[in-house]
């Protein structure tokens, strides 16, 4: 027999809530941080753009490394040399950043714009998952922020990308870490 729609979404979100309940101290350090962190992308955000790229930069060297390491001895393995090429692509792309990370502000706006929608989104979904939970207002406003920041820096690309991704980080981290903190304090205290 199925379950109606109304019934199962009502569910899920008694299950958000709970958890939000149940790890509401997790929550809350972790709103705290990603307000502390994006107060300092605010005071430096050309620091934060080109952290940004430094941590892709290491993200591909360590896992085209480790994507060589598991191709040692597997030269039979289908598609070989195009995972070889991924290999070498990985770890080349990652030492040109490191050499001139000012030229990887431009992807890393493009990827930026890609991770503010999507988190935007996901805001959006779970603030409307967790209504009318008390305060999920502020949960949504954050994902709209996040959408509205997405926008925006698409709109001014590629003019000031080398303050404009630590400066909006900044925001966006300010306000989904003051939201999801209120939310996990309110849960709390309530």
């Amino acid at each position: 027999m199925a379950i109606p729609l109304d019934a199962a979404a009502a569910a899920m979100r008694e299950a958000m809530r709970e958890t939000v309940k149940r790890y509401s101290l997790w929550y809350l350090l972790q709103g705290a941080l990603m307000v502390v962190a994006g107060v300092l992308a605010l005071i430096y955000p050309l620091l934060a753009s080109v952290a940004m790229v430094y941590l892709l930069a290491w993200v591909l060297i360590v896992s085209g490394v480790l994507q060589a390491i598991g191709l040692i001895g597997a030269r039979d393995v289908p598609h070989y040399w195009l995972q070889l090429i991924s290999v070498v692509l990985a770890i080349v792309i990652g030492v040109l950043l490191l050499r001139q990370p000012e030229s990887g502000l431009l992807l890393m706006t493009v990827l930026l714009i890609v991770f503010f929608m999507v988190e935007g989104i996901s805001k959006i979904i779970f603030a409307l998952t967790i209504k009318p939970f008390p305060n999920w207002g502020w949960v949504l406003a954050s994902g709209l922020v996040g959408i509205m920041l997405a926008v925006y820096l698409w709109a001014n690309m590629p003019v000031g990308a080398e303050w404009v991704l630590g400066f909006l980080l900044g925001i966006l981290l300010i306000c989904e870490g003051a939201a999801l903190a209120y939310l996990a304090w309110k849960v709390r205290t309530g």
